[in-house]
């Protein structure tokens, strides 16, 4: 650990731009998300709640690329350092990221525009919890795929800079589970309750 944090040249603002960008993008979409299932705000301004979780998904989408991007740029600005031994340098990145982006990607796929990107919020609740592939093999299989990735990118590109970035990616997609699953189970629940209730007074 010692080794990669001398390797870090924390003068470059591209480095911090990168830090900034990637805890921006959950705290931001957390706060617009829970402020959208109280006041449905994107709803009133876009006639209806679909249209406006589709404008937010385009905007989460966006900000990712932007992310993403500062990421890279983050990457090519540090020092540069053999990390894996050949052919492991080449092999083990390649394997990283295709298993991080069939996480993301299927995820993406199973649940829909609406399940990824906050629909909960809006009202558009599922009608079941999704059980296939990949969320049989992991619970938040979307966040794990994009840390993978991240890893993938420190690797390929051998910045030892870039590993440290993705344990931060990884906390900070910790602390925002600690967040939006509570509430999204209470949305749910809200919604079973509701069922409830309703299915009495019939």
């Amino acid at each position: 650990m010692n080794s990669i944090l001398a390797a870090v040249d924390w003068s470059k603002w591209s480095l911090w731009f990168s830090i900034l960008s990637i805890a921006f993008n959950p705290i931001a979409w957390n706060i617009v998300a829970r402020n959208e299932y109280r006041n449905k705000t994107l709803t009133r301004v876009f006639g209806d709640a679909k249209t406006g979780c589709y404008f937010l998904a385009l905007m989460i989408f966006s900000f990712g690329i932007l992310r993403d991007s500062l990421y890279h740029r983050a990457l090519e600005d540090q020092p540069r350092s053999a990390l894996l031994p050949e052919p492991y340098s080449t092999i083990v990145p390649l394997v990283l990221f295709v298993i991080g982006q069939t996480f993301v990607v299927t995820s993406t796929w199973t649940l829909g525009i609406t399940g990824t990107f906050l629909g909960d919020y809006f009202g558009i609740l599922m009608d079941h919890r999704v059980e296939g592939f990949p969320f049989n093999v992991l619970r938040d299989p979307m966040y794990v795929g994009s840390t993978m990735c991240f890893a993938a990118a420190a690797l390929w590109y051998e910045r030892p800079v870039g590993l440290l970035l993705t344990i931060y990616v990884y906390i900070v997609y910790l602390i925002a589970l600690r967040f939006e699953g509570p509430f999204t189970d209470m949305i749910y629940s809200a919604r079973a309750t509701s069922k409830a209730e309703s299915k009495k007074e019939l």
